[in-house]
């Protein structure tokens, strides 16, 4: 049930993220599209993020951090690029700066979900 809820809330997010930035825009049934992005995403996330943030571990110390929001931009515009060329769903993105963008938005959406879903009894980390 966790993992179900996990994806309606990466969904949502995507969805915020297609309606405020102007680089991001789909074609196509939209909550189909949203749902497939959403099952990507969380791959990428699981699988290529964390090889990309250890490569550029010194990047990320010498940025105070700031670098993982480029990391981020580029695992959510290669989400875009897997889903739009090898699956053929209709999430594109027009630029990188508008990936970045977008996955601040993707992130910001989804820590706040995840705090109003958050189980009463869970304990805060």
């Amino acid at each position: 049930m966790n993992l179900i809820i996990r994806w309606i809330i990466i969904s949502l997010s995507l969805f915020a993220a297609t309606w405020i930035v102007p680089g991001i825009h789909i074609e196509g049934n939209a909550w189909l599209v949203f749902a497939v992005m959403a099952i990507i995403l969380g791959l990428a996330n699981a699988l290529i993020r964390p090889i990309l943030k250890f490569l550029s571990c010194p990047i990320i110390i010498l940025t105070f951090g700031l670098f993982t929001f480029v990391i981020n931009g580029f695992v959510l515009w290669l989400s875009s690029i897997i889903a739009v060329r090898w699956l053929k769903i209709g999430f594109h993105i027009d630029s990188f700066w508008s990936a970045v963008l977008g996955s601040v938005i993707v992130s910001v959406v989804s820590f706040i979900l995840n705090l109003l879903l958050r189980e009463k009894d869970e304990p805060s980390l």
